[in-house]
């Protein structure tokens, strides 16, 4: 299958789950990837507002509120095209909508975090493999990220609905593998 055929098929797939069973899978893998994210004690944790299908984060978000660890999520940067930046996000901060109707913080340079401080990046996909690769939507912005990280600082972790997974992913040369994917029934390492 082509990369594009795949990522068309395994939307299909997770965005044909009804909302009841969106809820119980995402609760589930929550509960999985806090353990991961208490494992190494992170402080300061980059994550997704779920869209198109994926796991719903916004419980998770909830419970690392409660455990004094901060949340920041992505935010198309400004003039770096295709790179994201990271804003600090609380239950005040102001959303707005960007350009792929995706909700992200309103940019306050005061708020934004690079990506070596963090301590855990979770990245959203479409698909994954047993080795750790991912597909994105295509636009890179993940890939760009993932490029900075040096000897897993910050720890990268894919998180995804188990029918996420494929036997084989094409990859190109600008794809980087994750040590970690999460999903409700699994811990995929790649150490």
């Amino acid at each position: 299958m082509s990369r594009d055929s795949i990522r068309r098929h395994i939307r299909q797939e997770r965005n044909s789950m009804d909302q009841a069973e969106q809820n119980q899978l995402a609760l589930i893998a929550s509960r999985h990837l806090l353990s991961e994210i208490q494992q190494i004690s992170a402080k300061r944790v980059a994550i997704y507002l779920g869209f198109d299908g994926e796991l719903a984060t916004n419980k998770l978000i909830e419970a690392l509120w409660k455990l004094d660890v901060e949340v920041y999520l992505p935010r198309i940067h400004p003039f770096a095209k295709g790179h994201l930046l990271f804003v600090r996000y609380t239950p005040d901060t102001v959303m707005v909508n960007n350009r792929f109707d995706i909700a992200e913080p309103k940019l306050d340079i005061r708020h934004i975090i690079t990506v070596d401080k963090l301590d855990m990046i979770v990245t959203p996909l479409v698909a994954f493999d047993d080795n750790g690769n991912r597909m994105g939507m295509g636009g890179g912005f993940y890939d760009r990220t993932l490029a900075q990280v040096k000897d897993n600082k910050p720890l990268a972790v894919g998180y995804a609905h188990d029918c996420q997974q494929v036997s084989y992913l094409p990859v190109e040369y600008w794809d980087i593998p994750l040590p970690i994917i999460i999903t409700p029934t699994k811990r995929i390492a790649n150490d």
